[in-house]
């Protein structure tokens, strides 16, 4: 799986390089695309991981003056299923 980040830039916040720093600590990459970045699990995270993530790039951020937006998707498809035969 891989989770795919999309940051809104504030003219008057942290530098786009100065971002891109933090986010390579937390395991992020550039991308071109419809997002910014990806994060790749290499594996299939739990919920909690899932939101232990969030709150680490809401840390990694806090000050830099920039929204985000955080989507996890399957790398086959993006539908996730309940049922376990699936």
């Amino acid at each position: 799986m891989e989770t795919y980040l999309r940051v809104l830039m504030n003219a008057q916040g942290a530098t786009t390089t100065e971002i891109t720093r933090r986010l390579w600590k937390v395991g992020f990459v550039p991308v071109q695309g419809n997002y910014d970045f990806v994060y790749d699990w290499e594996g299939t995270p739990d919920p909690e991981e899932l939101i232990e993530l969030t709150d680490e790039v809401g840390r990694v951020l806090a000050g830099c003056r920039v929204l985000f937006e955080m989507e996890t998707i399957g790398r086959s498809d993006s539908t996730v299923s309940d049922d376990p035969a699936a």
